[in-house]
């Protein structure tokens, strides 16, 4: 069992987490709204690096890892992402619809190698029964 402190400073550690990631994530969205110019540039790419370490930080956590290796999870983000990924591609114009079909393409043909690498894992029922060690 955990001490007050260790739990304490575990819930400061994913709150400070969870914070910059979602600080990244409006930063490289809405930064538009507030900023032109360099600056803009400057927040945008500054907040999609800061929620992409972020990120990749949640996602190692047992919680959130569990989650993201389940089928249906694995599903939904390669269903979801190859459509937004052909939606941008199919009407956004320029090099930012390329982009962004790509990006998402990117995160969708990489939920579909989790989706292959479950299927090359053993699961419970494919595991053959041990013989009972105690000879009964």
């Amino acid at each position: 069992m955990k001490s007050f402190v260790a739990t304490v400073k575990s819930f400061v550690a994913n709150l400070l987490l969870w914070s910059f990631f979602v600080g990244g994530l409006v930063a490289s969205t809405a930064s538009g709204a507030v900023l032109d110019g360099t600056e803009k540039n400057v927040a945008t790419y500054a907040g999609i690096a800061l929620s992409l370490l972020a990120g990749s930080r949640i996602a190692k956590k047992p919680k959130i890892k569990a989650f993201l290796s389940k089928s249906s999870t694995l599903w939904f983000l390669f269903l979801f992402n190859g459509g937004v990924a052909a939606f941008c591609y199919l009407t956004m114009d320029g090099v930012k619809g390329v982009a962004t079909a790509a990006a998402m393409g990117l995160v969708s043909l990489g939920a579909a190698g989790g989706l292959v690498g479950n299927l090359r894992k053993p699961t419970a029922h494919h595991l053959k029964p041990t013989a009972d060690r105690t000879g009964a």
